[in-house]
């Protein structure tokens, strides 16, 4: 018998390829699956909400994992303080949840959040912020980023924006996308929607830094959408600017099947 777990995760992406597993690097879900083996003896479908690409961080984000129902009742109690013991200091386990097994990390989400942050100080990042802030060497305009911004919200088919995957649909529903500038001068850009494809955040920022920084106009990245293919001309945004901060689930328990269902059909439709 098994039980499912959720589990909470953060982490600095600087020194992993990404999430997934991949053979001979480092990765995310690789430390993950080692030290839950180590404890668990057997582990089975370690599922995210969002893979990460390499030198992405992240704050918020979510997965889950099958494990023997004997060892969770073992080890449930201190399984925080044991896996802050096991894992890299670059990986932190914030939250161990046991949840039904409707309960899918990645197809019950209803959105994910992320957030961007870039620098226009002629000094560039600060050495503390390095790792998740970018430095743009051109001054760059609020107001026009979020001009930007608008005409990218809604329900459209991205593919301008994506690195394509064969027989994968690049239509999303970005419900939240905009900039504010904080107190210490740093822009961070928010971008909300049901579900990304690959380098489709990196590049949405990449395109309007152009704008904020006047080499192109407002209008131009969401003249983008109407292109059925990605658009060579937009520049992805480096890895390291990019935080997953945050995903969203029902909160009802009963509706974590029909969520999951519902976004299960919605791929296969596309």
């Amino acid at each position: 018998m098994s039980i499912r777990v959720r589990l909470d995760v953060a982490y600095d992406g600087t020194d992993f390829s990404g999430w997934a597993v991949q053979p001979a690097r480092r990765t995310v879900a690789g430390e993950l699956t080692t030290v839950l083996t180590r404890l668990f003896g057997t582990v089975d479908g370690l599922t995210v909400a969002g893979r990460t690409d390499a030198g992405v961080h992240a704050t918020g984000q979510v997965c889950h994992v099958d494990v023997p129902a004997d060892r969770w009742e073992t080890l449930s109690a201190a399984l925080l303080r044991k896996l802050a013991g096991l894992l890299p200091p670059d990986v932190r386990v914030l939250a161990v949840t046991e949840v039904p097994p409707e309960f899918d990390a990645r197809f019950s989400a209803l959105s994910r959040r992320y957030e961007y942050r870039v620098t226009d100080a002629v000094h560039g990042a600060l050495p503390l912020r390095r790792h998740d802030t970018v430095a743009w060497a051109r001054p760059l305009d609020l107001d026009a980023l979020n001009a930007a911004a608008e005409g990218l919200v809604g329900e459209h088919d991205y593919a301008a924006f994506c690195r394509r995957k064969e027989h994968a649909t690049t239509i999303r529903a970005v419900n939240r996308l905009d900039w504010r500038r904080d107190p210490d001068g740093i822009l961070v850009a928010t971008v909300q929607a049901d579900a990304f494809c690959q380098q489709m955040v990196r590049s949405l920022v990449g395109a309007q830094l152009f704008v904020g920084d006047g080499r192109r106009a407002a209008s131009w990245p969401a003249g983008l959408l109407s292109r059925r293919v990605r658009a060579d001309e937009v520049t992805v945004a480096p890895a390291h600017g990019l935080s997953l901060v945050e995903v969203r689930y029902p909160e009802d328990p009963a509706d974590l099947r029909s969520r999951s269902e519902l976004t299960r059909r919605r791929r296969d439709a596309d």
